[in-house]
């Protein structure tokens, strides 16, 4: 049966499409071969890769969307042409490999009259890679029809993908935390890492919108012994809804 806030109520999941037999129940199309889809997404230095990384400890199929547009934007592939046929030549290394720093600038600098550049490079890449991850997570789904296939993607809900899913996992942190972890990361100083962290996560939804659509949050402000027990929780509730597919 299907109840429109929790989804099928035997199994809770989110339908991907209704449909309405004679007897008037509702009940939930599952994924392929019963395989459960899980996005974990999170704002920019949330920590989704460190929650991902322990999922995969934990034996879960998961793959980074970040890698995928990596791999997408290498010399040959449709999608590189298209992104330096749009954001030129400057954005290359002499070897002619995407400076992906050099792209990032150009994306994150001010929008030109027709609307935000990041959105210029979203609307190239984010088919591409959506395309890519259907096809791992349908591989995944005929090697382990009972097992959790998981793609890691900051943009999950702002590129629509959410639906894709049979379930979210959002992993958020305090903004200052963000700011240490960018200025950690790429070895700059607080004020210039808030600065950079501001400006990006203008061109995503606030945690709260996303907050919304999920259906398990991961606080990763704590310590890391923290975040592990609430992967842990949420793995395990995965794994039921997995094998009861």
């Amino acid at each position: 049966a299907f109840d429109s806030r929790r989804g099928c109520t035997s199994c809770r999941r989110k339908p991907r499409r209704l449909d309405i037999p004679s007897c008037g129940q509702f009940f939930c199309e599952v994924s392929e071969a019963g395989l459960l889809k899980v996005g974990v997404t999170g704002g920019i230095s949330s920590g989704k890769s460190v929650v991902g990384e322990m999922f995969a400890a934990l034996g879960v199929a998961i793959i980074d969307a970040d890698h995928i547009a990596h791999a997408l934007m290498q010399p040959g592939e449709t999608v590189y042409a298209e992104v330096v046929r749009h954001f030129g030549v400057g954005i290359l290394n002499p070897d002619g490999t995407v400076n992906r720093s050099k792209l990032a600038e150009a994306a994150f600098r001010a929008p030109n009259r027709k609307g935000s550049r990041v959105q210029e490079l979203n609307r190239i890449v984010h088919p591409a890679v959506i395309e890519k991850q259907e096809e791992w997570m349908n591989e995944i789904g005929r090697k382990q029809p009972q097992g959790i296939a998981m793609v890691e993607a900051a943009l999950i809900v702002e590129a629509g993908a959410a639906k894709r899913f049979d379930r979210l996992i959002m992993v958020t942190c305090q903004p200052e935390q963000r700011f240490q972890r960018w200025a950690k990361l790429r070895k700059v100083d607080q004020d210039a890492a808030a600065r950079e962290v501001t400006r990006r996560m203008a061109a995503q939804l606030p945690d709260e919108e996303k907050i919304k659509l999920a259906d398990y949050v991961i606080d990763n402000s704590g310590s890391l012994d923290n975040t592990h027990k609430q992967v842990q929780e949420v793995y395990e509730e995965l794994r039921r809804q997995a094998e009861k597919s």
